[in-house]
């Protein structure tokens, strides 16, 4: 039987809507409720049907075999609505090019002065806190993950209105993705508020980042930031021209979407997290007071910054920000000894790996601990927040280290306290993150002027 109706079905599904609204409902319980049914497990996504795959090993083979588990299904329909085909979500046709030439960029050497844009502007949006605020912190965090990620592609050369504008705009079509990420034909065209709203927001983040492209293409300066290396970017293997001002575009715009949403989702999460664990929350004030002094945290500060680190990787595991991604299946083949034919969509969920209880012990615990490199580490493929084989993201370094700056300088500067009923139900969007997480700011030090660094 050339077909996937082998494959066990998950149960539950309705009529109509199939698993759509235990999907919608509670998406991780039902995630992890997966793989007592099999290592591949068939549901449905109203007419949609998709292979989700629960093993750890059978998640390896799809992220490497790329050619054949290629980028597409629902997700990454939705995300080419907005980056076109940009390196995050391009087909494998058109990758390995891309790749070559966008991976300078990414070079360690230039993660240094991206870092210090950084936290330029994350210095600024948390010394601005005042004492007794009320923050939405998912929000807030977008905000200081955009502005960040902001700097870091077009360094200072933006108005401030401009720059308003592209930090609103990202803000909306990242919402809108998540909403009709899952939404079945034709509710995606109906002509809501919420539907008009992230069709405008779109078009005018494209129309704003080809003006600034042209603008860049015409002056020839290399600036030191991101969109600078995209600029210059030629493929080291078979010459030729660069990318096209709308081929950068549509990087800029797949990089900034997925580096602002991710960094924020990971930090707004680390700070739910430590607010609940204070006797980790205590150890890491400790080691920001030893490193940072109150200031906001630089590259420089990075080495001494270990158990933060652990934290923000431990958050990637627990709450990572992929939660579920589809892939399509572009000649027939077999996984996990089941033929998928040619149009299959398989998906595979870094949360439902993450807390399999045969790769993780305690999986569902809070443990930054696990990390120390001191103890026994799980296998290489089990922690997979930015996928893994050559469509693994180009900038998870970049993120990681923006999380990094932000989660340390806040901590630094206030402990965040969770406000009675606020709620940790995890929001279903692109991203997982919190749903309506609303912390008290209480100062820990005095802010330093924006712009000091321990760096002095």
């Amino acid at each position: 039987m050339n077909d996937v109706r082998a494959i066990p079905s998950a149960p539950g599904a309705l009529p109509l809507v199939g698993h759509l609204v235990r999907l919608l409902r509670d998406p991780l319980a039902f995630l992890t409720s997966l793989p007592a049914h099999g290592d591949l497990v068939r549901i449905r996504l109203g007419p949609l049907t998709v292979v989700v795959v629960c093993d750890a090993e059978l998640t390896r083979q799809v992220l490497v075999g790329d050619r054949v588990f290629d980028k597409g299904g629902p997700v990454y329909n939705r995300a080419r609505e907005v980056a076109g085909n940009g390196l995050p979500t391009c087909p494998h046709s058109a990758h390995r090019r891309q790749r070559r030439m966008i991976q300078p960029a990414f070079h360690p050497a230039r993660l240094r002065g991206y870092a210090d844009t950084m936290t330029g502007r994350i210095d600024e949006r948390t010394a601005a806190w005042r004492a007794g605020q009320v923050l939405q912190v998912s929000t807030e965090m977008m905000a200081i993950a955009s502005q960040a990620a902001a700097a870091a592609f077009f360094s200072r050369t933006l108005p401030s209105a401009e720059l308003g504008r592209i930090v609103d705009d990202v803000t909306t079509v990242i919402n809108g993705m998540g909403r009709r990420m899952l939404m079945v034909p034709p509710l995606d065209r109906i002509p809501t508020p919420r539907n008009r709203s992230y069709l405008r927001a779109r078009a005018r983040l494209r129309d704003t980042l080809d003006r600034i492209v042209a603008r860049r293409l015409a002056e020839g300066t290399d600036r030191g930031d991101l969109l600078s290396a995209l600029i210059a970017a030629r493929d080291p293997e078979k010459g030729g021209p660069g990318l096209s001002g709308a081929e950068i575009s549509d990087q800029t715009i797949a990089f900034f979407l997925a580096g602002t949403e991710t960094t924020a989702a990971t930090v707004s999460w680390a700070l739910d997290l430590l607010a609940r664990h204070p006797d980790l929350e205590r150890r890491v004030h400790a080691e920001v007071d030893a490193v940072l002094g109150g200031a906001a945290a630089t590259h420089a500060d990075l080495p001494g910054l270990t158990l933060t680190e652990r934290v923000v990787t431990e958050t990637l595991r627990l709450r990572p920000p992929g939660w579920f991604v589809t892939r399509s299946v572009s000649a027939d083949t077999e996984l996990g000894g089941h033929p998928l034919p040619a149009g299959t969509t398989v998906a595979y969920s870094a949360y439902l790996i993450h807390h399999r209880p045969d790769l993780y012990d305690r999986p569902g615990t809070f443990d930054p601990d696990r990390w120390d490199p001191g103890r026994p580490q799980p296998p290489r493929h089990a922690l997979i927040p930015f996928a893994a084989g050559a469509r693994k993201c180009i900038g998870d370094t970049f993120a990681t280290t923006e999380a990094v700056l932000a989660l340390a300088t806040v901590t630094a500067r206030w402990r965040l306290v969770h406000l009675p009923g606020a709620g940790r139900r995890p929001a279903v969007a692109m991203t997982l993150r919190p749903r309506d997480l609303r912390m008290r700011a209480q100062p820990r030090t005095a802010p330093r002027t924006p712009g000091a660094s321990s760096a002095e």
